[in-house]
């Protein structure tokens, strides 16, 4: 059974567990900059726990698209007027993968989400996960904004943004 509990401060050793386990094509992003996202929209980011003890985080944060927040920044502050639900980081270790784990983050991100009356939510697609996020309604954005390429570029040469145009 997987038990979702809001991602806050006291799960960091485990998010960082986490994330180490499931990056291999980018270099993990840093405490703070994870803090930041988290600590500014608790209610959209989650841990899942099995009975191993913590197997899976998402970290969500509204923004108004197209405007991402850059990877590894130390900030992240929320704007008035979001209108998009930004999935900035799904992790599952291999102990939690096949069990619905991300399914359930997801949901859970995605109702906290429309509570909050957003209808759009993006995200960008990193180690060729692009398929895996097809099953959530995600398509790939043909022609990114200019503006967002270097943000793109960051995340390796493999990274695709993708939007969901109603969650």
């Amino acid at each position: 059974m997987i038990e979702l509990k809001s991602l806050n401060k006291d799960h960091m050793a485990d998010v960082l567990r986490i994330q180490e386990h499931c990056y291999t094509e980018i270099e993990p992003e840093s405490l703070e900059s994870l803090q930041a996202k988290i600590l500014s929209s608790p209610s959209t980011c989650f841990i899942a726990a099995s009975c191993e003890g913590p197997v899976g985080y998402l970290i969500a944060v509204p923004i108004i698209y197209p405007h991402l927040p850059a990877l590894n920044s130390p900030t992240f502050e929320l704007s008035a007027g979001a209108d998009t639900l930004y999935i900035h980081d799904l992790a599952v270790v291999s102990a939690g993968r096949g069990k619905g784990v991300a399914q359930e983050l997801m949901r859970a991100s995605i109702n906290a989400a429309k509570s909050k009356g957003l209808s759009h939510a993006c995200l960008v697609a990193i180690q060729n996960s692009q398929k895996f996020w097809e099953q959530f309604r995600f398509e790939v954005v043909a022609e990114p904004a200019k503006e967002l390429m270097p943000k793109l570029a960051s995340y390796g040469a493999s990274a695709q943004l993708m939007r969901a145009s109603k969650i």
